[in-house]
C-alpha cells in the first residue's frame, strides 16, 4: 500500500479544512479517517448564527454538509474506520485501525475533539442540543432578554455565567459545593453581577420540557429541598474530556507533548513537539471551542503539512 502524503484523523470542521487544503494544495495522497459521518459535534446544534458568512436560519448539520463534498472535489479520500492508535517509527507514521490494519503516513494531522462531560441529571441526554448547552459563545444569543440556568463552578462556568449575564435577564448559577473552584477576581465579579443569583450546595436533579425544548430544571440542595426553576436554557460547564485515546502508546505515554488537562500542546503553527504531527481544533492546548477557529487550525497545519512533506520528499 502506498505511504500517505498526510493522514487526517477526525473529520470535524479542523479535519476537513485540513482535508480540503492539503488536497487543493498539491498533496496526492491524503485520507481522512472518520468512523461517523463527517462534521463533528456542531452538527448536534439546532441553529447556527454565529458562522462568518452564513445567514438566516441553519443547523449545524446543514452547515456542515456541504463541505465533505467540497473536500472530495479535490481529491480527499474519506475512510469510515475507527483509529485506535497512530505510533511514529522513523521518519513515517504508522495509523492503526480498528480493524487490525495499518497505513503509513508522512505527515499527520489529528483532530479528534474532545466531549464535554455529562452531569448526568434527567433529562439531560433528552433536551442536549432542545435547550441544553455546553457552549454560551454558540448559544447565548438565543436566550436574550431571557432567564437561563448555568450549572458549574470552575473558571469556564462562571466565565461563561458573567458573559451570559450581558445578554440574559438573570443568571442562575448552580453549584455543588460550597465555593466556587475559580479564580478570586472571577468569583469577585460574579458575586458582584446583580443579575446573577449564586445558589450554592445544589445540583441538577431533573430538567423538563416539551417537544419545543427546555420549560424549566428542578434544583436539589443538600437538604433534599427541590426547587423549580423556569427557564428555557440550561448550560452546563462540569469539563471536557480531551479525545486523545489515539495518542496513547502502549507503554501509556503519549506520542507528543500534552498538559495536565490532556490537551496537546502546539505552537502557532498546530505543530506538536513530534515533526511531522499537527493537531487542531479541541483537542489542541488554548482551544475556544469554535468551528470558524476550528477551521482555521485546519488550513494552518495543512499548509505547514505541505511545507513539511515537499521538504521531506524533494
Amino acid at each position: 500500500m502506498a505511504i500517505l502524503d498526510c493522514a487526517i484523523i477526525g473529520g470535524g470542521p479542523a479535519g476537513l479544512t485540513a482535508g480540503l487544503y492539503t488536497t487543493r494544495g498539491g498533496l496526492a495522497n491524503v485520507v481522512m479517517f472518520e468512523k461517523g459521518m463527517p462534521g463533528g459535534q456542531i452538527t448536534n446544534s439546532s441553529e447556527i448564527e454565529n458562522y462568518p458568512g452564513v445567514t438566516g436560519d441553519i443547523s449545524g448539520m446543514d452547515l456542515m454538509m456541504p463541505w465533505p463534498e467540497q473536500c472530495k472535489k479535490f481529491g480527499l479520500v474519506h475512510e469510515m474506520i475507527a483509529i485506535t492508535k497512530v505510533t511514529k517509527d522513523g521518519d513515517l507514521f504508522t495509523i492503526h485501525k480498528e480493524n487490525g490494519d495499518t497505513s503509513q503516513a508522512h505527515s499527520v494531522i489529528i483532530g479528534t475533539g474532545s466531549s464535554p462531560r455529562r452531569a448526568g441529571f434527567d433529562g439531560e441526554k433528552e433536551f442536549i442540543g432542545k435547550g441544553i448547552s455546553t457552549c454560551a459563545t454558540c448559544d447565548g444569543f438565543f436566550y436574550k432578554g431571557k432567564e437561563v440556568v448555568v450549572i458549574g463552578g470552575g473558571d469556564t462556568a462562571l466565565e461563561e455565567a458573567l458573559y451570559l449575564a450581558k445578554i440574559c435577564s438573570k443568571v442562575y448559577l448552580v453549584h455543588r459545593r460550597d465555593k466556587f473552584r475559580s479564580a478570586p477576581n472571577t468569583v469577585k465579579r460574579v458575586q458582584e453581577t446583580q443579575n446573577i443569583e449564586i445558589i450554592l450546595n445544589s445540583k441538577p436533579k431533573e430538567v423538563y420540557g416539551d417537544n419545543m425544548g427546555v420549560t424549566g430544571i428542578k434544583i436539589i440542595d443538600n437538604n433534599d429541598i427541590i426547587r423549580d426553576i423556569k427557564v428555557p436554557g440550561v448550560f452546563t460547564f462540569v469539563g471536557n474530556d480531551v479525545n486523545n485515546q489515539t495518542l496513547i502508546q502502549d507503554d501509556g505515554s503519549f506520542l507528543c507533548d500534552v498538559d495536565e488537562a490532556g490537551s496537546v500542546v502546539v505552537d502557532l503553527s498546530m505543530k506538536t513537539s513530534v515533526d511531522g504531527l499537527y493537531a487542531v481544533g479541541d483537542m489542541r492546548i488554548q482551544s475556544p471551542k469554535q468551528v470558524v477557529s476550528a477551521a482555521g487550525d485546519g488550513a494552518v497545519a495543512a499548509l505547514q503539512a505541505i511545507h513539511y512533506v515537499d521538504k521531506k520528499l524533494n
